[in-house]
């Protein structure tokens, strides 16, 4: 692994750190808004999937080993396995996906890379509602209304803006995607 790469990395897993300290609690939500998805689908997008989801793991890891990085100042290794599990191990995932969807298609439009990015937010949506329903036994409807329903104007601005730094990032070659 190269210097080039590990700094990458890093850099994307400090940004996620950085998009939690944005934590605005949403009332009958577990859920808190944060700034960690941009950052998040925009790692696997630039990095390619398997660095896109070593910088999220890396995230995980500063977390688990007690760290303060997730939403509202926490960390431990118990936030893994809690109400927000399903979205965090969701940020992994997505990156992973992200990274592997433009690697093989090569998005370069704004709408392409924002379509690209929405099935990132897609999946993370998708393991936090089934993370919801293991861990705090909520049916689909309760899952999907305090873990996703509220969050969907503010992720489409969030993925706007995502989509149009990524498209000037890949433009102008300061990173390469999935490079």
């Amino acid at each position: 692994m190269t210097a080039k790469r590990l700094i990458y990395i890093g850099l994307f897993a400090c940004l996620t750190v950085l998009g939690a300290l944005v934590s605005i609690p949403i009332p009958l939500s577990v859920v808190p808004i944060t700034l960690q998805i941009p950052f998040t689908l925009s790692a696997g997008f630039l990095l390619g999937p398997r660095d896109g989801a070593w910088s999220q793991l890396l995230y995980l890891f500063l977390g688990a080993v007690g760290l303060p990085v997730f939403s509202g100042h926490s960390g431990g290794l118990g936030m893994l396995w809690g109400p927000t599990a399903g979205f965090l191990w969701g940020f992994v995932l997505s990156a992973y996906l992200l990274g592997w969807l433009e690697r093989r298609y090569q998005f370069r439009t704004f709408p392409a890379i924002f379509l690209c990015l929405s099935l990132g937010l897609l999946l993370i949506y998708t393991t936090g509602v089934i993370g919801l329903m293991v861990v705090l036994d909520y049916s689909l409807i309760q899952a999907v209304g305090a873990g996703v329903a509220p969050f969907i104007f503010v992720d489409m601005i969030k993925l706007l803006g995502s989509a149009y730094v990524v498209k000037r990032l890949v433009k102008t070659g300061m990173i390469k995607a999935a490079s």
